[in-house]
């Protein structure tokens, strides 16, 4: 199981190469040493709130944004969660979510 800290440094990650930035450009644009940023990334060290914001900032998205990690759970959590979300759904949309995930399943 993942902790948070290395959930939310490979988020982090992950947004940073979407925006085709590299580790060291980052830390330049949030001053900061690039050693700093890699313990970030490989969850060794949180980020200050005033890190995570200018991350933000550089980033160019809301801070919630580095705690939408799900997708990067370990498999048996992400299913568990896939699970709980569906049992809550009315009968409707599990079934809507049935033929989504069938269509795929069907590529």
């Amino acid at each position: 199981m993942k902790t948070t800290k290395e959930l939310l440094g490979a988020r982090i990650r992950e947004l940073r190469k979407a925006r085709g930035l590299s580790q060291e450009r980052l830390s330049e644009m949030i001053e900061v040493e690039p050693r700093h940023m890699s313990r970030i990334e490989r969850g060794w060290s949180y980020p200050s709130l005033d890190r995570l914001e200018r991350i933000a900032v550089a980033l160019e998205v809301p801070l919630k944004t580095f705690f939408e990690f799900g997708h990067l759970e370990e498999k048996g959590e992400r299913l568990a969660d896939l699970a709980g979300m569906v049992q809550e759904m009315g009968e409707d949309y599990q079934k809507l979510v049935y033929r989504i995930v069938k269509a795929i399943e069907d590529k």
